[in-house]
């Protein structure tokens, strides 16, 4: 049995193995810099933020409507693996169809990345959803910071390789740059379909909630349920307003750095180069935050990488080297996974058992919601201002506020919330 547990455990975390490569790859490093270089090129570097923070909020905000009742339904029929197939299917399709989007045809690359998001935002609704049925309260942190590390491994491995072939694109039989960028697209599509495979294989589907088919209406009645069942909770509900704040930045952060470090004028291989520190010194310091989570708590985990942010978002507002990107790089690579992956075990801590997907998609609900806000915030504020300097200390406030809501959350001793009404 404990043998069978620990093997659905890794076959689960996997799946960060598996999908992070969009997240590192597209999102984060090729997407933005392809956007801005060849599919938008001639256009002002003002505009072409605007246009990726509104692409990344839109895909954001249908994520937002849809997250609960995702969830909810998952969890009363008993589908959470067939809908992460299925929406993993979608990220991974449109991923692979980056490939053929012609140079300067930005509306097409806009449209299919936002599709792509909604496909790997969406399975992550399911994904997240399974922790609590996988292990005890007690081992939320170690398994929910497992995941997170072998996301940053698996991502950054793959990305090292896509960096490679975009530096040296004749060793990969590839004629340029631009071919060493598109192949990379279809490089990512293929890991994570193929790495998504352990999950559904090696983790058994969660047992549904109804024994009956339930209908829309009673989706939607279940999550008006949910929300008052929320606001009885205010260790609950402080929670998701916090994590609703913070997990906006950090979003923000890693979906426009590169845009932002083209935009005052850092060369884009460096940029690159200091996306990868942030992957391979991500996936040990995310295992070291899931011990810290279970030797003094969640929240002083969270508290210490959320201050990292303060000051380290504080510092870019004022930096033009490539040195000082760098040193960014590695002290938001010390705490980028610790911040996620506490967040999400603590959140398994505060909730009813049985109602993971639902709740979960609460989660991702408000994740994305931010992400709404991160990223429209920083391209309305530097189209306004001509500056993305200030675009990008606006996001200052977003962790400051997250901040005071989680320093008025209860935690136990032993790390779980303590219900207040």
């Amino acid at each position: 049995m404990r043998q069978h547990t620990q093997r659905s455990q890794i076959s689960w975390a996997f799946y960060d193995w598996a999908n992070s490569a969009f997240a590192t790859t597209v999102m984060a490093g090729f997407f933005p810099l392809f956007f801005k270089q060849y599919w938008s090129a001639g256009t002002e570097a003002t505009v072409s933020t605007f246009w990726l923070g509104l692409g990344n909020s839109g895909a954001s905000l249908l994520i937002l409507l849809l997250a609960p009742l995702l969830g909810a339904l998952a969890d009363s029929a008993g589908t959470h693996k067939r809908l992460l197939a299925s929406f993993a299917l979608i990220g991974v399709v449109c991923t692979a169809s980056l490939f053929f989007v012609a140079e300067g045809d930005w509306p097409w690359a806009i449209s299919i990345y936002v599709i792509a998001i909604i496909g790997f935002s969406g399975a992550n609704v399911f994904y997240d959803a399974m922790l609590p049925a996988l292990t005890t309260p007690a081992d939320y942190h170690r398994l929910s910071a497992l995941g997170y590390s072998l996301g940053y491994l698996g991502g950054g491995l793959l990305f090292l390789v896509n960096v490679t072939m975009t530096l040296q694109p004749g060793w990969f039989g590839l004629a340029d740059t631009v071919q060493a960028v598109r192949v990379s697209f279809l490089s990512v599509a293929l890991w994570w379909a193929v790495f998504t495979m352990p999950l559904l294989t090696g983790v058994r589907e969660l047992a549904p909630t109804t024994p009956h088919r339930v209908g829309l209406g009673d989706e939607f009645r279940k999550l008006r349920n949910t929300l008052v069942s929320i606001r009885k909770q205010r260790n609950l509900w402080m929670f998701l307003i916090a994590y609703w704040l913070y997990i906006d930045g950090v979003a923000t952060i890693i979906r426009m750095a590169v845009d932002y470090g083209m935009a005052i004028g850092l060369p884009a291989d460096n940029l690159i180069v200091a996306l990868l520190l942030v992957q391979f010194i991500g996936f040990p310091a995310t295992l070291v935050f899931g011990r810290i989570g279970q030797r003094f708590g969640a929240k002083r985990g969270l508290w210490i990488g959320l201050w990292a942010y303060v000051l380290a978002t504080s510092y870019a507002g004022f930096m033009d080297s490539s040195v000082e990107f760098y040193a960014l790089a590695v002290a938001l690579g010390l705490v980028q996974g610790g911040v996620q992956s506490l967040s999400r075990s603590l959140f398994g801590q505060l909730i009813p058992v049985g109602r993971s997907g639902e709740y979960f998609g609460f989660l991702n609900m408000l994740g994305k919601a931010a992400a709404v806000l991160g990223p429209f915030l920083v391209g309305v504020v530097a189209a306004t201002t001509g500056n993305s300097r200030i675009g990008l200390l606006s996001i200052l406030v977003l962790f400051l506020l997250g901040m005071w809501f989680l320093r008025k959350v209860d935690v136990g001793p032993t790390g779980a919330g303590v219900s207040a009404t």
